[in-house]
């Protein structure tokens, strides 16, 4: 059996990254891809990989998910993620969760320990209890940048349409050595989301697919809008007519932005470990490792390309 070189793809959101946030987002979406490539180096399999990395992510303020998510009308966070295996298409998502610091671990728990793939809210508490995970306090994944944001959102003349372009989703895909494919998503949702709003991240197919038979996907960007054209399963539908994984996102994309206006980013690898980060948005920080080379960028075009020997070292001296 040929051995895969395993690939990880990781997205820190699309929108705009304002400029104080860059070199966080930047280092953030480094760290995670580097932590999910390190233990498929040591041959571990690709949905220990992808919840890695957006561990990860939850566990880093700059991003929109876990600590540091957006919060809804009242102010409070409703968090929403997905995790899927290529190889048997199980999957398992939680919506709506407010007391637990990692969403992407809980959905992975809805995945391995029961028959469900989707619990939401006050179920998805009670199972999180259930299963031992400790209570983490509502203040403890509010950050100052949210609280700020939702105030600024709830003043009279406010936009909150400039700032959703601030979004921050976090997602990774991956194939392993053994040819299996995953993909993990995990969000705050939009701020000042009505309450019990779930957008995407939580929907098999528009937040995440994984088939080992195509690859993987994992997007971001405007939920509404991903959820009417199906975004992730669109993309793989493209490459199993034959489409590189690129042109494959950029035509789910592109029809996405004619058909419904909306804009969004997405992190893709093939089950031939070809992957793509595309995007519509102004930006989307991304990074990927494949072959111990590291490569990573936020604006259209940007690519920047280190060995990984390098990377681990300047991520040890902390950026």
């Amino acid at each position: 059996l040929g051995r895969m070189k395993p690939v990880i793809v990781v997205h820190g959101g699309a929108g705009r990254i304002f400029k104080e946030r860059e070199e966080g987002c930047r280092a953030g979406v480094i760290r995670a891809a580097l932590q999910g490539y390190a233990l498929l180096k040591q041959g571990g399999n690709a949905l220990d990989a992808v919840e890695e990395a957006v561990r990860s992510m939850e566990d880093d303020p700059h991003f929109n998910a876990g600590c540091g998510s957006v919060l809804n009308e009242k102010g409070e966070v409703e968090m929403d993620a997905i995790i899927m295996d290529g190889k048997n298409l199980d999957s398992g998502a939680v919506s709506a969760v407010k007391y637990v610091a990692n969403p992407i671990k809980l959905a992975r728990l809805v995945m391995e320990k029961t028959k469900h793939m989707l619990l939401t809210e006050t179920g998805a508490h009670l199972f999180a209890q259930a299963m031992g995970i400790p209570e983490t306090p509502g203040d403890k994944l509010i950050t100052k940048r949210s609280l700020d944001r939702w105030k600024k959102n709830l003043e009279a003349d406010s936009n909150p349409e400039e700032f959703q372009k601030d979004l921050g989703t976090v997602g990774a895909v991956a194939i392993d050595s053994e040819g299996n494919v995953a993909c993990a998503t995990s969000t705050g949702g939009l701020s000042n989301k009505l309450i019990g709003r779930v957008g995407d991240t939580a929907c098999i197919g528009s937040g995440g697919y994984a088939d080992n038979s195509s690859g993987a996907t994992s997007t971001t960007g405007h939920g509404e809008s991903i959820m009417k054209v199906v975004l992730a399963r669109l993309i793989l539908y493209h490459m199993e007519q034959g489409m590189s994984p690129e042109l494959a996102a950029d035509t789910a994309l592109d029809y996405m932005k004619t058909r419904v206006g909306g804009l969004g980013g997405v992190v893709v690898v093939s089950n031939s470990g070809e992957w793509a980060a595309r995007f519509s948005t102004k930006q989307m920080s991304w990074a990927t490792v494949k072959e111990d080379q590291l490569h990573y960028g936020i604006y259209a075009g940007e690519s920047h390309t280190k060995s990984v020997d390098e990377a681990l070292a300047s991520e040890s001296k902390g950026f």
